[in-house]
């Protein structure tokens, strides 16, 4: 009788464990995303290097369901590489410009034959709300992974998200690490034109859908040593019946120094922000608020905004670039003129963009669409005098094959021209092919 107890107990235990982890298995999925990327900057100048680069990147992605029960476990895994196809120019060139390449990272002076990277992602799950610790790829108001390159950026931290109130998100989390877009090493965090390194960005914030049309959202952030920032958030939808919709889309940052960032002695030891700031000190202080007003009628969309950037010091959000050898520049920003090329964020400029796409498929081509932005900014600030001004002008074309043995290929097309009086002139194009494999 002891022995047929104790056999049934091993067997409903093993049975508990199966269960448990039935969740962890039956719900994974895995994927090999192939992306080849074609990179050709001319900056127009004589005297500045022009960068080509062509690759083909290889990403896998695992992710694992959760184990059963008020507790579930989960585990995600990543494994990226990219192999060099082409490199010349900028990248390819020892002391002439001895910067990363905008695709590859630099070896012995050239660009690298091969790059890759690797990540893992423990997860928790209690109720609808998840805890994330490992490689995070965050997509947030003050912070936005890059992933217009070959291969994405990335960061190592924590991050919560609940979801247990409803039409309510909450996130928050910590980051100490990051490996940039054209690395394989991992590097503090900074930003642009610093030179030491923080290990501590914190953020936290709050999505609330006030009906289904209205949502508001404020964040804030800090990267510690360098500064604070506050965002408020506020986008809201007017169905308009046949006559289309109207999205309002308005956003504002500010931005504070914080630390060493905010004495004479901290930005002397390389706390220090770039570009212009007020006096010349390098100190953080920034206000940037931007309203989009988006109207769309069928396959049509067209978009007209304005942007302010307030006179004390350009805008401000994570970028390693200053960081020499780490490959990390190149942020991107929540913001819509985080473009092409130029982002518009020089202290004291006025931006206004507009932007007309078309969606194909109304003419009977599904899977192709198109648009073309034009921005112009003035009275920018420089330490040399006032009063700057740039424009840029983007194309972009996009297709996904709908059917046939190629269907969910998705092809892409960029190319931007920007002409600037505070930064060097550049055309650019970028063409990539995309697609994604399950693998279970």
């Amino acid at each position: 009788m002891k022995h047929t107890t104790c056999l049934a107990l091993a067997v409903s235990l093993g049975a508990a464990q199966q269960a448990a982890a039935s969740g962890f298995i039956d719900d994974s999925k895995a994927t090999l995303d192939l992306r080849n990327f074609y990179y050709n900057q001319d900056t127009r100048n004589a005297k500045a290097p022009s960068d080509k680069e062509w690759g083909q990147a290889f990403m896998f992605n695992y992710q694992s369901g959760f184990t059963d029960g008020p507790v579930g476990l989960g585990l995600d895994l990543q494994a990226m590489y990219g192999l060099r196809l082409d490199a010349s120019g900028r990248a390819g060139k020892a002391g002439e410009d001895n910067t990363p390449g905008s695709v590859f990272p630099l070896s012995d002076g050239k660009a690298a034959n091969d790059f890759s990277k690797t990540g893992a992602t423990g997860k928790m799950r209690i109720s609808q709300t998840q805890f994330k610790a490992g490689t995070l790829l965050p997509k947030l108001p003050v912070l936005t992974t890059e992933d217009g390159r070959l291969l994405p950026q990335s960061f190592e931290g924590g991050q919560i998200t609940s979801n247990d109130i409803d039409n309510l998100t909450l996130i928050g989390g910590q980051l100490e690490h990051t490996t940039g877009r054209g690395s394989s090493d991992a590097s503090g965090l900074a930003v642009a034109g610093a030179t030491q390194e923080s290990n501590k960005f914190t953020y936290g914030g709050a999505d609330y859908n006030l009906t289904k049309n209205l949502l508001v959202q404020y964040y804030y952030a800090n990267l510690e040593d360098y500064y604070q920032q506050h965002f408020a958030g506020l986008v809201h939808v007017l169905p308009m019946g046949d006559y289309g919709s109207l999205k309002t889309d308005l956003r504002y940052f500010k931005t504070t120094s914080d630390g060493k960032n905010a004495s004479a002695a901290g930005r002397a030891d390389g706390y220090k922000f770039g570009g212009y700031t007020k006096g010349g000190t390098g100190e953080i202080d920034n206000d940037t608020w931007s309203a989009a007003f988006i109207y769309s009628l069928g396959p049509h969309a067209i978009t007209a905004g304005y942007q302010r950037v307030s006179d004390d010091s350009n805008f401000a959000q994570l970028n390693q670039g200053g960081l020499v050898g780490k490959g990390e520049a190149g942020p991107s920003l929540y913001l819509y003129t985080d473009r092409t090329i130029q982002t518009f964020i020089q202290a004291g400029e006025r931006t206004a963009f507009a932007q007309y796409a078309y969606d194909f498929a109304a003419l009977g081509v599904p899977g192709l669409k198109a648009s073309v932005m034009y921005l112009k900014g003035d009275h920018i600030l420089t330490t040399n005098g006032n009063d700057g001004s740039e424009w840029e002008r983007d194309i972009s074309l996009d297709y996904v094959v709908q059917s046939g043995t190629f269907k969910n290929v998705g092809f892409g097309w960029r190319n931007g021209m920007s002409r600037s009086e505070v930064a060097r002139d550049q055309d650019q194009n970028r063409v990539f092919v995309n697609y994604s494999i399950p693998l279970m």
